[in-house]
């Protein structure tokens, strides 16, 4: 199944290292990040299963609770979990899906639906599309969707970044501009009138085209 922005994230059940879990119920009225490993035990996984341990209170800050998954059973996910705290020094508290029969890489088009199997006897390398994150919203709509190779870490910096704006733009009528980081100005929506701008931001804005209107950031 082929996923786009603004599809309706699939809903599953499923093991995880805190107990099964119903994903939507689970999501609740908070955001959520899903973020997938090709394996477990695998090195460049361990670093980022680590970092996101490290930052999981800026995500709690912003509403948003983090998920893992891998397609390695969950013991699996507990035993590599000591490992990662002992190598990064975080503890993981968030949940870790066991995806042993494939599912939910096959439902977040991660791997062929066709694929056959199970976990048993697969490899990083022919997992290495299940390599991806899911920023997903308290409407249970999709986001963003991203997905990496291999050999690159992740830059979940850029997921929150990403995630202040998406919240941001999801309350007032405005983008972002490029390399945006929370607290800098932001472009007005090209819906918005200048008449109806002059409402929604009193404080005023600098035309730099009549089509790129920028102002203070909303709420700042």
């Amino acid at each position: 199944m082929s996923l786009r922005i603004n599809d309706t994230a699939p809903n599953f059940t499923a093991q995880t290292t805190q107990g099964p879990i119903d994903f939507h119920q689970w999501i609740g009225d908070s955001w959520a990040v899903l973020f997938s490993h090709p394996k477990d035990f695998t090195p460049v996984c361990t670093t980022e299963l680590g970092y996101m341990a490290r930052i999981e209170p800026e995500f709690t800050k912003r509403n948003a609770k983090l998920i893992g998954l891998s397609v390695d059973p969950v013991d699996n996910h507990t035993r590599w979990a000591a490992d990662i705290e002992e190598t990064q020094g975080a503890k993981v508290n968030y949940p870790m899906i066991g995806d042993t029969d494939l599912a939910v890489a096959k439902l977040y088009n991660m791997l062929p639906a066709e694929e056959p199997g199970s976990s048993e006897g697969r490899t990083a390398a022919n997992n290495a599309t299940v390599r991806s994150v899911f920023v997903i919203g308290p409407d249970k709509k999709i986001k963003l969707m991203l997905t990496y190779p291999m050999t690159t870490g992740r830059n979940f910096d850029e997921i929150l970044r990403v995630l202040d704006s998406m919240q941001m733009t999801a309350k007032y009528k405005v983008a972002t501009p490029a390399n945006w980081k929370n607290g800098e100005d932001v472009i007005i929506a090209g819906s918005v009138s200048d008449e109806e701008a002059k409402t929604l931001f009193p404080g005023g804005w600098k035309a730099v085209k009549p089509y790129l209107r920028v102002t203070k950031q909303p709420g700042s």
